[in-house]
């Protein structure tokens, strides 16, 4: 195989495969690209076929399967390293920042899941939900360090990582800072990020789907 795979779920719910194109993109690495239905008769024994950890997205490569959004994320920083700010001091901040959405904020993802045909409106929000709400924004406005609309000077991939995040806060309608706010209406403009949303627009799957991945 020449060319990687990379395996998503729906566009629509699928938050972490979102992560993972977005990042394959940016990088500007060839890739097909392959969608697995999800809950489907038959998702688990296709997720089987594909993930040793039975999810998506799944990365195939010459020489590795990749089932984890971070790790592909990291692969496609090894082929294009311009994916991490260069500055060591940067680098450690948006890894940190990446690790804590990798690992946490599970009170927004269950009560808001991401839905990129929603029309916006606004939900009841647990406390928990709107403490992860105060905790984005504060992380945001703390690692912000330099000039420019993204994170860390140019796009990385901790912008990858919060896209999904600033589509939630637009489906849910959740009132934000005015710097929060300016930075998610920056990820949600973007051109990759729009192909993305326009696909997941015509998707024609029933809405069974939410589980917060």
């Amino acid at each position: 195989m020449e060319t990687p795979i990379l395996y998503i779920g729906n566009r629509r719910f699928s938050s972490w495969s979102l992560r993972a194109w977005l990042v394959m993109k940016k990088a500007g690495l060839a890739f097909d690209e392959t969608l697995v239905p999800l809950n489907q008769a038959d998702t688990r024994q296709a997720l089987s076929a594909i993930s040793p950890g039975g999810t998506v997205p799944a990365l195939h490569t010459r020489n590795a399967v990749i089932w984890d959004s971070l790790a592909i994320c990291e692969w496609a920083a090894e082929q294009a390293p311009e994916l991490w700010p260069v500055h060591e001091g940067q680098r450690g901040r948006a890894r940190s920042a990446v690790a804590m959405m990798h690992a946490g904020f599970m009170a927004l993802r269950e009560t808001c899941p991401m839905d990129l045909c929603r029309s916006p409106s606004a939900i009841m929000l647990t406390d928990a939900t709107q403490l992860d709400i105060a905790r984005l924004q504060a992380l945001w406005h703390d690692v912000k360090s330099v000039d420019g609309p993204w994170l860390f000077g140019r796009w990385s991939i901790a912008d990858a990582v919060f896209t999904p995040v600033a589509a939630r806060f637009y489906a849910y309608d959740i009132p934000l800072h005015a710097e929060a706010q300016a930075y998610c209406d920056t990820l949600l403009a973007d051109e990759d990020y729009r192909v993305w949303h326009q696909a997941a627009q015509a998707e024609t799957f029933a809405n069974p789907y939410d589980n917060p991945i």
